[in-house]
């Protein structure tokens, strides 16, 4: 078995208090969203896991965006999610460094239109812990399309953040049939 760690949008626009979309923002913070995820990067590095960084974003033009999305639509009118940008840059508090893989998507999939199949058969992986916001749109859409891709999918609960708790447990119900749910603390049962 070979694992990746894949963090989703831990990038300023969504997690930072002064993000231009950071609906979740104080939640991240309260439940510690973020030192989650680091412990789990931390682990992964000890165990020589390699580690991948998804942001969302569109470049200046926004060509890439839908702008009939409800939700993506709104990223164009308030000029958030542009790459380059401070909005796309990961969380000061995100330890992320030089060697991790990044990935961009314009997209709510982690797959879809990416490198991260290529990333994951080059590095011969074939379980995906993943950890991000929000819980039910990247981590969901994500693990479910990596199940259906034939990898096992373990989903890091505590460092996983939505709206509110009952949208967070209600996501990770509909993800059980499909995932193994751990928390940070059991990272050494994968």
């Amino acid at each position: 078995m070979k694992a990746l760690l894949l963090t989703l949008d831990f990038i300023n626009d969504i997690t930072h208090p002064e993000g231009k979309i950071a609906r979740h923002a104080e939640r991240i913070q309260t439940n510690k969203i973020i030192e989650h995820a680091n412990q789990a990067i931390s682990y992964a590095r000890r165990q020589n896991w390699p580690i991948a960084h998804v942001k969302v974003g569109f470049d200046a033009t926004y060509a890439q965006c839908p702008k009939h999305s409800p939700m993506f639509g709104l990223a164009a009118k308030n000029q958030a999610l542009q790459l380059g940008s401070w909005g796309t840059a990961f969380h000061d508090k995100l330890a992320h460094e030089q060697t991790d893989t990044i990935i961009t998507k314009h997209r709510v999939n982690a797959f879809y239109n990416t490198d991260l199949e290529v990333l994951l058969r080059a590095q011969q992986v074939d379980t995906l812990v993943i950890c991000g916001v929000a819980t039910n749109m990247a981590v969901e859409h994500t693990a479910r399309d990596a199940h259906d891709r034939d990898y096992r999918v373990v989903i890091l609960t505590d460092a996983c953040e939505a709206a509110s708790d009952e949208v967070n447990q209600a996501t990770f119900t509909s993800l059980a049939p499909f995932t193994t749910q751990i928390t940070v603390a059991d990272m050494a049962s994968i």
